[in-house]
């Protein structure tokens, strides 16, 4: 099979998720009154296991083969202030979108990622595809809940829009494949800037939150560790 036909069956494999997870979110009312937030707890820390081993084993990996020393720390830095900025202007505006737009800034550069990475090995593409459907099952659930809550519009209209999103991952895994696969350092900094992004929405979103008022403190303090570590790493002989 084509590869192109390849990055986008696979693509679409992990965007088929969000719907899926979205779905899900409309069941655990069904579920007893005392196991519906361990239920949802369960699913959030899934995700957030998900997303790390995403950033740990695939994304910080693969791009530091692509960049120096410098590049990479300067992109992964600035997914994490990048990532910051847009959770702040989101809270600012009291939306309650804020998840599902969360959501899509890491599954877009991911599966931009996913495209140009199966030019070079099917097999670590193939282990990109399963780890972003498995983040993307309850992030889906997550902006889900927090849409029909909102009460805005039914849970009908919402479940059709999740459907809609699903083309967006093919049609990143398509830029990908098309334009990053030639160019790296480009691809380097795609997958450093996804990772410190994903490592700021861990902390903010998924990870238990520090009971502060200004609570996007530790999670951008969870960015600077691990770049810190990652830092050392990188100037390892």
């Amino acid at each position: 099979m084509d590869e192109f036909y390849i990055a986008i069956a696979l693509a679409t494999l992990a965007g088929a998720s969000i719907p899926i997870g979205a779905a899900l979110s409309t069941y655990d009312r069904l579920l007893p009154g005392w196991l519906q937030e361990e239920f949802r707890h369960t699913v959030v820390a899934f995700g957030g296991g998900a997303l790390l081993s995403a950033v740990a084993l695939v994304l910080v990996p693969e791009g530091n083969e692509r960049l120096t020393t410098v590049p990479a720390l300067f992109w992964f830095a600035l997914g994490g202030v990048v990532f910051f900025c847009v959770d702040r202007a989101l809270a600012a505006k009291g939306g309650h979108a804020a998840q599902f737009l969360a959501m899509m800034l890491d599954y877009v550069p991911e599966a931009m990622a996913l495209g140009a990475l199966l030019a070079d090995n099917l097999a670590l593409a193939i282990l990109m595809a399963v780890l972003i459907a498995l983040q993307n099952l309850p992030e889906g659930f997550n902006a889900f809940r927090e849409m029909a809550q909102s009460g805005g519009a039914s849970r009908g209209k919402l479940l059709f829009l999740f459907v809609l999103m699903v083309p967006i991952g093919p049609l990143a895994a398509h830029v990908g494949r098309t334009y990053l696969v030639d160019n790296p350092a480009l691809l380097g900094a795609v997958m450093m800037f996804a990772s410190g992004g994903i490592l700021y929405l861990l902390f903010e979103d998924v990870a238990p939150q520090v009971p502060l008022e200004r609570h996007w403190a530790p999670p951008l303090g969870a960015v600077a560790g691990f770049a810190l570590g990652l830092a050392g790493h990188l100037m390892l002989p």
